[in-house]
Parts: C-alpha cells; sequence; structure tokens
C-alpha cells in the first residue's frame, strides 16, 4: 500500500512524492562526449592489458612454461640478473592471469545478471580494476543496443536477463558506492535498451504494442481483511512466476495512473490503479479491449482506455528529495534458490514469528479464537510471559511473608473471559528460546568487541530469520565482526548463525543494544528497530486507533524484552495506562510541558556526563572500562501529534538524541513532522510502511482489546491489589479440591511431586508414551482447562500439523478411557479447552486439599483432624516436581509458576504441622516436620526461623549453635539475611563467637 497523503487520491494532479522515499537508481538515457572518450579509453586499456601484455612477453622475453622437465641441477646453478628477470617474468604472467580472470568474471556477471560478481581470490584491486573498466566499456554497448538493427534484435532475446541487472547493481555492496551508482546506472540503460528493443520487434512483425488486441490490462484489486493485492501475486496468477513482477513495474513505472499519483516501487500500488501486462498474461481478471469489455464499467473502460494512450511513457526520475538511506534492509534468504534477491512484494506468510509459530498458522485455518495479534509476536509475548510470571511469584513470595495485608496463599486468581484468551495466546506464540538467544548474541558481540578494544557500531535494525539466523544493519562499515559473527549480504551488515548463537556462554557485560524493538515481519523475517539509535525523530502516521495499537506493542516489548538491562519509557498521549506492565520502567506523563520540562533536564544531563566521561556516545560507555556506567536508554512515545511550536521544540530538542541513547516515537496525522529522520505509516490493513528504509512490513500490533486484557493479567497478579478485601480474607482457594474421604478414591492417580508415577492406568506402548505422560501432567497442572493450542504449542514448540495434534488427542482420551457412568475422562468445556474428569487425580492436588482442609476447612474446628491432615499432606512430598523428567521435555515447565508454588506449599504445610506440635511442647516432631519440609524447599527463610525457635525450645546451646553454623555455611559469601541475625542474637548472644571458633 502506498503513503497516504493529505491531498485527495482523486485528484487529477499528480501528489508529491515522500519526502524520504527511497533513492531511485538513475536512468541513463543520452550519453555525453565524456561517456564515450571514457568507454573507448577503457577499451584501450583492456585490450593492452588483456592482449597486449602476454603478446609483448611471449615476443620479448619468451613463454613462461619450460619447454621440459626440470631437473634438480638447476637448484645448484649461480642466482644471476637473468635468473631474477626470469623470475619476475614468471610473477607477471601470473598477474596477467589473474587480471583476465577478473575480467572474464565481470564480464560475465554484466551479461548474465547474476548480480554480485563473485570473488577471484587474493584480487581484490585487481578485480576492482577490473570492474571499473567493464563498467565504462558498457557505456558503449548500452548506446551501440539502441542504434544498431543488429543489437536491437539481440537485446530481445537477453531482455530477461538484462532486467536482473538492475537489481543486481542495486544490491551491490555499498563500499565503492561511485562505482556501484555508475554500474546500476548502465544496467539500467541496458535494461530499457532491451525492452525498448523488444518493442520494436513487435512492431516489425506487424503489431503494435500499443494496440488494444495484444496488450491487457489488469485493475488493482481493493483489499480483502489484512490480505492486499501485490505485484508478486499478480504476477504468479497471471505470468506463471511471481519473479516476473519486475516486468510489469517496467512496464508501468512513473505513469499517470487514475488517481493522479504514479508507480514508483514495486511494493507501493494502491487499489484501483491500472498494469498493463505483458502480452503472454493470461487469466479471467484481464483486459484486453477496454471498449469492448461487458464486465467492465464505462468509467473503468475510459480509465484504461487514457492509460492505454500512454504505452510510449517518459521514464521519470523519480521524484522527490534524494536522502542517504539505508542499504537494502532484508537478509539474504536462507535457501539459494535465486541469486538474485530484489524486494519482492510483501505478501502475508504464515508462521512469519518464526519456527515457534507454526502451529499457530500452518495447522488450522483460524486461531481457535485466541487474539492473533499476540500469537503473532513472539519476542513481546515472551516478554509479557516472562513479566507475568515473575510478578505472580513475586505476589506469592509477598503474601507468604506477610508484606501485603490480606493473605492470598500460593494460588494466583484464575483469568477468565478475554484475559483467559491472551494467556493462552502469549503461552502458544512465545519464543523464550529467541529471546535468550538475542539476549546472549548481542552480549557476547559487546564482550568480543571490547576484548579487542572496538567500539560497539551503530545498529539501526536487526533482523531474525526464520531459520534462527541473526543480522545486524549498521549505519556505516565497521570493519571484520569478531567471530563467531560473519560479514553479511555486505559490509554494513553482521551475520550470526543461530548454530553460533546456541554456543554462546552467558557474558558478564552491559545489553549493547536495549532499544532494539520489533515492528513487523516481512517475508520470513522479523524487523527489530533500534529506536535508540536512530538520529532524531521517528514519526508515525495513520489512524489514531491503528497508531495506538503500534504504540501500545512497542512499550509492552520495551518494557518486558529479555535483552535489556535497564530502560525508561516514557509516555504521553496513550489512552490505556500501561505502568502494572513494569511500575519501574514505564511512567505517564500528561502532556508536551510536562514531556519537555523532564526531557530538556534529562538532555542536559545526559550531555554533560557524556562529556565528563570523555565518551562520544552512550555506546562507548557500554562496554570496555565504562561499562559499569550502563547508559541506559530513554524511549519516548508521544502518541498525541504535538502543535507546530511544539513539534519544533521537540525536533530541537531531539536533534542530538541518538548519541544520547535518547529514542522519540511521535505519532502524526499524516503532515510532515519537523526533525523526521524515519517517517513511518501504519495502513488500515496492518501495514507499516517505511519508504526510506524501503519497509513494508506486516505490523505487530497491540490493539485495544488485547491491550486491556493483558493489563487486566498483570492487575490481577499484583502483589499490591486485593479487589476482595483486606487483612484477615482466606487465601484464594485451589481451583480444583480433591475429595480426601475414603469414598473419593480416585480412579486415576498420578504421582508429580518427586519422580513421575501412574496409578490406575496401563503403560502405553511404542514410543508414543512419553508424549502421553507430557500431555496428561499439562492437563493434571491446569485443572481449569487447556486450550488446544496451548496444549501443542507446548508438546511441539517447533510446530505441529493438526492431524498430528488431533491424532494424539484421540490416543489420549483412549488411554484415560471413560468413568463406570461413561463419561470420558478428557473433555472439552464450552470454551473449547480440554479438561479432566474429577477421577483422574494427582498427588498435588491432593497435597492442596489436605493443605486448605486443614486450615480452612474441618482442620479449624478440630485440633485432631488438623494434625492429621497435615501429617498426611507432608508425607506425599517425596522431592522436586517431576523429578525424572527426561532431558529435553516438558520445556513449557519455564512459563509455569508451579516451581515456585510447591515449595511454599510445603514450606507452610511444615510451619503448620510445627506448630501444631510446638503447641503441646513437642520441640523434636516440630523440628521432623521443618526438616522435611526444608528438603522441599531450603531457600524459605521462614523455615529456617521455626527451626532455630524450635530447636532454641530443646534448651540445648550446642545444639543451637551447630545449627548456627549450618546456616552460616549455607549462605555462603551473602551472609545470613538481616533478619536471621536478628533472631540468632536474640536467642544465642554468642553464636558469632560459636561461628568464628569453627571457621
Amino acid at each position: 500500500m502506498p503513503r497516504r497523503r493529505t491531498t485527495s487520491s482523486s485528484s487529477s494532479t499528480a501528489p508529491s512524492a515522500p519526502r524520504n522515499r527511497t533513492p531511485q537508481p538513475v536512468r541513463v538515457r543520452r550519453r555525453s562526449f565524456g561517456d564515450f572518450v571514457k568507454a573507448f579509453l577503457a577499451f584501450l586499456v583492456l585490450l593492452v592489458l588483456v592482449v597486449g601484455v602476454p603478446l609483448a612477453l611471449a615476443t620479448q622475453i619468451g613463454w613462461p612454461l619450460p619447454d621440459g622437465a626440470p631437473s634438480l641441477d638447476w637448484l645448484q646453478r649461480e642466482i644471476t640478473v637473468q635468473t631474477f628477470l626470469h623470475i619476475l617474468t614468471v610473477i607477471v604472467w601470473f598477474a596477467w592471469a589473474q587480471f583476465t580472470a577478473c575480467v572474464l568474471v565481470e564480464v560475465k556477471a554484466a551479461l548474465s545478471g547474476v548480480g554480485v560478481p563473485g570473488r577471484v581470490p587474493g584480487s581484490g584491486p585487481s578485480q576492482l580494476l577490473a570492474r571499473q573498466l567493464v563498467a565504462a566499456l558498457l557505456l558503449v554497448g548500452a548506446t551501440a543496443a539502441s542504434l544498431t538493427p543488429g543489437l536491437s534484435q539481440l537485446g530481445q532475446s537477453l531482455e530477461g536477463n538484462q532486467k536482473p541487472s538492475v537489481a543486481a547493481a542495486q544490491q551491490t555492496p555499498g563500499i565503492f558506492a561511485q562505482q556501484q551508482e555508475q554500474a546500476a546506472a548502465t544496467a539500467n540503460a541496458l535494461a530499457e535498451q532491451a525492452g525498448q528493443a523488444g518493442q520494436d520487434a513487435a512492431r516489425a512483425d506487424g503489431g503494435s504494442s500499443a494496440a488494444h488486441g495484444d496488450t491487457k490490462y489488469y485493475r488493482i484489486q481493493p483489499p480483502e481483511g489484512r490480505h492486499h493485492d501485490s505485484l508478486w501475486e499478480v504476477a504468479e496468477r497471471h505470468l506463471g512466476d511471481g519473479r516476473r513482477y519486475k516486468e510489469i513495474f517496467e512496464l508501468n513505472k512513473d505513469r499517470v495512473q487514475p488517481d493522479g499519483s504514479r508507480l514508483s516501487e514495486a511494493s507501493l500500488i494502491r487499489p484501483g490503479w491500472i498494469m498493463e501486462m505483458p502480452g503472454d498474461a493470461r487469466g479471467g481478471e484481464l483486459v484486453e479491449m477496454p471498449d469492448e469489455a461487458p464486465n467492465v464499467s464505462e468509467q473503468v473502460q475510459q480509465q484504461i482506455s487514457d492509460y492505454a494512450q500512454t504505452g510510449d511513457h517518459a521514464q521519470g526520475s523519480g521524484g522527490g528529495d534524494a536522502q542517504v538511506s539505508l542499504p537494502e534492509q532484508r537478509p539474504a534468504p536462507a535457501t539459494p534458490a535465486n541469486p538474485i534477491n530484489p524486494v519482492t512484494p510483501a505478501t502475508p506468510v504464515p508462521g512469519t514469528g518464526g519456527e515457534h509459530a507454526a502451529p499457530g498458522a500452518g495447522q488450522e485455518g483460524h486461531s481457535f479464537g485466541l487474539p492473533e495479534a499476540l500469537l503473532a509476536s513472539p519476542l513481546l509475548a515472551a516478554g509479557l510471559l516472562g513479566a507475568l510470571g515473575r510478578r505472580r511469584r513475586q505476589a506469592m513470595w509477598q503474601s507468604a511473608l506477610g508484606a501485603v495485608g490480606g493473605r492470598r496463599g500460593m494460588e494466583p486468581p484464575t483469568p477468565t473471559g478475554d484475559a483467559q484468551d491472551a494467556q493462552d495466546a502469549l503461552l502458544v506464540g512465545a519464543d523464550p528460546e529467541g529471546v535468550r538467544l538475542l539476549d546472549r548474541s548481542l552480549r557476547g558481540l559487546a564482550a568480543s568487541l571490547a576484548a579487542e578494544s572496538r567500539p560497539l557500531p551503530v545498529v539501526y535494525a536487526a533482523w531474525m530469520s526464520g531459520n534462527g539466523d541473526l543480522h545486524l544493519q549498521l549505519a556505516q562499515p565497521a570493519g571484520k565482526p569478531p567471530t563467531p559473527w560473519q560479514q553479511g549480504q555486505d559490509q554494513t551488515f553482521w551475520m550470526l548463525a543461530r548454530s553460533d548463537a546456541e554456543g554462546y556462554e552467558e557474558a558478564e557485560t552491559a545489553a549493547p543494544y536495549p532499544g532494539l524493538v520489533s515492528l513487523g515481519t516481512m517475508d520470513d523475517s522479523r524487523l527489530l528497530l533500534n529506536l535508540e539509535a536512530v538520529p532524531g525523530i521517528v514519526s508515525l502516521g495513520g489512524a489514531e486507533e491503528d497508531r495506538a495499537a503500534v504504540f501500545a506493542s512497542v512499550a509492552a516489548e520495551l518494557a518486558t524484552n529479555g535483552w535489556s538491562d535497564r530502560m525508561t519509557i516514557t509516555l504521553v498521549g496513550f489512552g490505556d495506562d500501561l505502568t502494572p506492565l513494569a511500575p519501574n520502567r514505564i511512567r505517564h506523563l500528561d502532556g508536551f510541558e510536562d514531556l519537555f520540562e523532564t526531557m530538556s533536564a534529562e538532555t542536559r544531563q545526559r550531555r554533560g556526563a557524556l562529556g565528563a566521561a570523555g565518551h562520544d556516545s552512550v555506546l562507548t560507555g557500554r562496554t570496555g572500562p565504562a561499562q559499569h556506567t550502563r547508559w541506559a536508554p530513554h524511549l519516548v512515545l508521544l502518541a498525541a501529534q504535538p502543535s507546530d511550536d511544539d513539534a519544533l521544540r521537540l525536533a530541537e530538542l531531539a536533534a542530538d538524541a541518538g548519541r544520547l541513547g535518547i529514542g522519540y516515537l511521535v505519532g502524526t496525522q499524516g503532515t510532515d513532522l519537523p526533525g523526521a529522520a524515519w517517517e513511518m505509516e501504519i495502513t488500515r490493513e496492518g501495514r507499516l510502511l517505511a519508504p526510506l528504509l524501503g519497509l513494508e512490513l506486516d505490523a505487530q500490533m497491540l490493539p485495544t482489546a488485547q491491550r486491556r486484557a493483558v493489563v487486566e493479567l498483570f492487575t490481577d497478579a499484583d502483589p499490591g491489589s486485593d479487589p476482595e478485601g483486606g487483612p484477615g480474607r482466606p487465601a484464594n482457594a485451589p481451583p480444583f479440591l480433591v475429595d480426601i474421604s475414603e469414598q473419593g478414591r480416585p480412579a486415576v492417580y498420578a504421582r508429580l511431586v518427586g519422580s513421575y508415577e501412574i496409578i490406575g492406568l496401563d503403560t502405553p506402548d511404542g514410543e508414543r508414551s512419553a508424549l502421553l505422560h507430557e500431555a496428561l501432567a499439562l492437563l493434571l497442572l491446569h485443572r481449569e482447562g487447556v486450550h488446544p493450542r496451548v496444549l501443542s504449542s507446548a508438546l511441539w514448540p517447533r510446530g505441529v500439523t493438526a492431524d498430528v495434534r488431533d491424532a494424539l488427542l484421540e490416543r489420549l482420551r483412549t488411554w484415560l478411557g471413560s468413568d463406570p457412568d461413561g463419561t470420558p475422562r478428557l473433555a472439552t468445556d464450552a470454551t473449547g479447552r480440554l479438561t479432566l474428569a474429577k477421577s483422574v487425580v494427582s498427588d498435588l492436588d491432593v497435597l492442596r486439599s489436605l493443605y486448605y482442609e486443614a486450615t480452612q476447612g474441618r482442620g479449624v474446628d478440630s485440633r485432631q483432624v488438623r494434625g492429621r491432615l497435615l501429617t498426611d499432606a507432608l508425607v506425599l512430598v517425596r522431592g522436586p516436581l517431576l523429578a525424572d523428567r527426561p532431558e529435553g521435555r516438558y520445556r513449557w515447565l519455564t512459563h509455569e509458576i508451579v516451581d515456585a508454588q510447591l515449595p511454599l506449599l510445603v514450606a507452610d504445610t511444615g510451619l503448620a504441622l510445627s506448630e501444631f506440635h510446638l503447641e503441646r511442647d513437642r520441640a523434636e516432631k516440630a523440628i521432623e516436620a521443618l526438616n522435611a519440609a526444608l528438603r522441599t524447599a531450603p531457600a524459605d527463610e521462614r523455615l529456617w526461623h521455626e527451626l532455630l525457635r524450635a530447636t532454641h525450645t530443646t534448651g540445648d546451646p550446642d545444639r543451637l549453635r551447630a545449627l548456627a553454623a549450618d546456616l552460616v555455611d549455607r549462605s555462603g559469601a551473602r551472609g545470613l539475611p538481616p533478619r536471621t541475625e536478628a533472631l540468632l542474637d536474640e536467642l544465642l548472644p554468642t553464636w558469632r563467637e560459636g561461628v568464628s571458633a569453627a571457621g
């Protein structure tokens, strides 16, 4: 889709070109006298070097090859001047052969259109000279092709090969910019002359290219949902090969469309535009004769007729202000299907989030009601899921330690409705492994550069390809990357293969590029833009609702990502409060005046701090000796468009932002924003357009409904929130309570606390047994129900097809069987989630039920019942959860909080049982209960405190002193916690002396 302008699309005049559009290659029409002189001189130089040098050597000095086989006598001969001359002659012959090989490689590349020529080993300067001479010589060929009839006919047959040369010239690495520009101009000239030659040949055969009978036209279709028409799809449907979109582009480039605009980039087309098609186009959507098309309105017929009159249109220069633009952004494809990788029209690609997202798109035609925005955002989902888990753990610990008034227990509130769908989408879409590799790769790069005393290069963007490779787009060439990084498609790309990234260890260094944030996907690659490094403001145009969705996605990912150490995000003009996602990172300001006051002070402070530290930018402060300063980024997201005066003040404020580590993303309504270095636009179809970068992405967005659902998850998990009451409120009940009487004996009983065992079912046969056991464990840990997509994502994190998943579910139903009344033990609830029958129980369910019944049920009124229930509960604890799980499986446990719930539950049980025994002065029984709980929860400070108190009641100071020494040994270099030290001072004032004597 094109950039939207404030001018009407039906205007008769062509709107101005985008101010920062990607510069187009200059199309050369006429050659000056100087061009002919250069071409002639290049021809003479090539003739002398390729032909004259060997002739002169052969006639004056002789042929370099010996007349016969050499003997060992020549080793004993005297070294004379003639010997040196012979050696020099051989060297000259070798140099000539190398240069000739370079000329042949360059000529072959120019004629065949294979893109970037291959490198001749050890011949950098020679190949550069050959490239310059061949490029200059092509000027003669381009001119002759338009004047000589024989070459014109030849150009017709070479048309298919010459057009790729345009893309090849555009993608040539940028270190020799002048030579590349000349080569690109020459290649464009050849392509243009070849196309003209084809038209001349067609006219010679009696057919006019402008005649309606031979020329077909296609009208760009309006979008349907998130899908829109593209030249690639048009070429695929009507020409049989999507790569032929370049032919359509060349036929229609810069021709005036019915709405007054022009086609300037192959990826930017509008509905209603008319495209002239090559003569071999086929398909029912094409129109051959506009005035005789019965299914086309008269208005469209007239538009096509008018468009047909401009067949020999003039090719313009593309208009717009030429600005320095980033090199080709997309990394090279994983599979070398085509040596030339031009920017093709972007189309929606299933599973663009990477391999983990494959289940979401490849196996189903729909999302089962889960929000697509979160499913297609793997890095954002992983950050949100990790932050949510940390928040829930924090709430449990604060509740357990009594830091919050109302005791909420170990059970966080079970989300429902949209919040439940959002949580399931996070579980399905999250790619924690991708986040881990990205973080380790960036920190490893920073550590390697610091070890070599090299500064961090400025990185504008990062691409994560579908196969897991990471490509960094540098602002400028920065030399050879450190191992295992490799040079990418040119000198401004550094690439790290996934296999090499997996070999990285944790690096003790600051995060080098914490301002990277996902913007969307192009083909199978995900773009992360470094907002911190942009030399100025990034503006975002489009409808207010769409802009807000992009802003929310950016803010949420920056607030929760895993590749940043510290981050400050200032939000201005947001409708919803995103602070619950990361209260320590996100802050809100009321308006522009507050923003200007705050950021002016911070800008002055950072500029002064950099000067005092002797750094030219924050990047030099993040590596090397000054690494401890941790120059944290500050990203400002201004969703409300500033006034004209405020925009000028903001532009002045952001002029030096890139050097200071401050980024600005500002929303606009389509007008140019002063100081905007990069301009982007979000369309109604969810496409993110960045003309300066040459990008058209499937945007990553967080719409209002999903944003509120995510915020609800964090709000409910907040340890400070207590919507149902204050102090004294009962703890949250477990989601599933077991009948612990004799009549409640389950039909299927699974032991999860300790080694995994199942009682009541036969062991499945074959290799699928492990998969069935894992699926059952996931269902047992989520009695509220498991979404089918969550189950498939957990069992097959790299993706699975629907038939395989359904086959597993059918085997699981068969294995679990039915209850005596015929009710299946695996069912589906009204929301489509998988649930287990009450007759299928785990020891964790029993443990929760026993503790709940002892503290809030029958045990409250009966001391005897409470003691029996707590003792039975503690007996169930045989070790950590799923202690013998196989390597590589159960990775979904990293998303769970059960690893924190179980130790807390066991600790609470041990504390309650200890209190029960101490009430009757049974100190040994209390110590036994506490030691049993410590085997599962060794880090719980409450257990150690109660153990010290229980040991103190025995009246044995030596035993208490030995326990204190054991605690000191366990604490290591960190030392005892302050509260533990205070308790020991109270119970055993001389404990330090005993510890020192023992040490």
